[in-house]
């Protein structure tokens, strides 16, 4: 695909209807900019695509993609559930409106403690190990207690290594040869075990692999029902869907997606006899990860051994470059439609070599003082930002229709010492 710039009556790039270039000028840079209509739409989009095939269908987005509290108050009032990883993401969400059972918390290697938590949240719990069922027996009265399991199945996706989360390699779930013998041991125990999840990976634009996870998965159901004597009230397949980052991946066909999804889903219900289950998906990325820029001063044009376009942001802004090598890609934000001419490195401002946003980037030419968008910046970028250098951490600001609302403002170096003490023996 390529991807569609809004362009402003100025010439500039247009951010949710508001000139990117203004934007700058009234809240500064590196700033992030999030479209509340284009998180609204993906949402829309995905329920609407799944729903049509099957009513009982829910969402829990991913939130550790991007937890800002405007973010989530719009999922909440777009009648999405949670996908929480931590008590953090936990309270989070309850501040921000979220009814606890619409929250499924889905920890790994988890202290009693945030258990303990998660429970007087009154969230449901999804367990991730036999230790956890084993040790949440003795911070709960088991009788009746509802839970779910996370299933690790052989099949595992997604766009890096560090990305995928089933199979042999990976650190999650209960492994399916065991599942049977783990909701056998949980009845034992008390509990009332009525939900199965699983999670393979992320950012995968091929459907193939999710259609594995979801057959296999069903076929896991199927068993733990007949053999554990369970009846499931929600079949979670976790996350996943991607987005084209580059101009030559082409865009995840949903409605296709959905179809093949739900009648698979619903053909695996009727061969086990599984009843009429909640079905959930828990995407992340696709609601958020195209509805947000990474806006950046150019502030140093370098001939060294290479060309370098150096900017006011670095990976503790956006790390997944560094992290992932992944390609974000980049428009000159008061220059959007002016053609390439050569290939620049864009660097960072941190005091590392991989501070690095593109490598060998065909960019048109750049001057200081341009305003460089990196584009797909919504998921996993601000939600991983840290304040490595001593470098505060950037400013957010929300667009609908033209208008700006500042939603995150910019730390101070003053907030980067915020609750560090120094002992008084060193004062003297």
């Amino acid at each position: 695909m390529v991807f569609d710039l809004e362009i402003s009556e100025k010439g500039n790039l247009s951010i949710g209807g508001a000139d990117a270039t203004e934007i700058v000028q009234e809240y500064g840079t590196p700033l992030y900019v999030i479209d509340e209509n284009k998180v609204r739409e993906n949402y829309r989009r995905v329920y609407e695509a799944f729903s049509k095939h099957y009513d009982d269908f829910q969402i829990f987005y991913a939130c550790k993609a991007n937890t800002n509290l405007s973010v989530l108050r719009i999922l909440e009032q777009e009648g999405s559930g949670i996908d929480a990883v931590s008590p953090g993401e936990i309270y989070t969400s309850l501040l921000t409106g979220f009814d606890p059972q619409r929250i499924l918390y889905t920890g790994n290697n988890v202290k009693d403690e945030e258990m303990e938590f998660a429970i007087e949240s009154g969230v449901r719990l999804n367990v991730d190990s036999v230790s956890q069922l084993k040790r949440l027996a003795k911070i709960v009265h088991p009788k009746g207690f509802k839970i779910s399991f996370r299933i690790n199945p052989m099949v595992g996706a997604g766009h890096h290594e560090h990305c995928i989360t089933g199979g042999e390699m990976s650190k999650f779930g209960i492994m399916e040869k065991e599942a049977v013998e783990v909701y056998k041991l949980a009845k034992e125990l008390g509990f009332d075990p009525v939900g199965i999840h699983t999670h393979i990976g992320s950012g995968i634009l091929d459907p193939e692999p999710f259609k594995l996870a979801v057959t296999t998965l069903m076929d896991i159901a199927g068993d733990i029902a007949k053999n554990a004597g369970v009846k499931f009230e929600f079949i979670d397949f976790g996350g996943g869907l991607g987005i084209p980052y580059t101009p030559e991946e082409d865009i995840l066909d949903i409605e296709t997606f959905a179809k093949e999804i739900t009648d698979l889903f619903k053909e695996k219900l009727a061969q086990y006899n599984l009843g009429k289950p909640t079905m959930c998906i828990e995407p992340g990325r696709y609601i958020v990860g195209d509805a947000s820029y990474l806006l950046a001063k150019v502030n140093t044009v370098k001939q060294s051994y290479r060309k370098f376009v150096g900017v006011d942001a670095g990976f503790n802004t956006l790390l997944r470059p560094a992290m992932y090598g992944s390609y974000h890609h980049i428009v000159v934000a008061n220059k959007p439609q002016a053609e390439a001419v050569e290939e620049i490195d864009v660097a960072g401002n941190v005091c590392e070599s991989g501070d690095l946003f593109a490598r060998d980037r065909p960019l048109p030419e750049i001057e200081e003082g341009d305003i460089i968008a990196i584009m797909n910046a919504g998921a996993y970028a601000f939600s991983m930002a840290s304040q490595y250098n001593s470098r505060p951490r950037t400013a957010e600001v929300l667009v609908k229709d033209g208008e700006t609302d500042l939603i995150r403002e910019k730390e101070s170096i003053a907030d980067v010492l915020n609750k560090q003490i120094l002992p008084a023996r060193l004062l003297k």
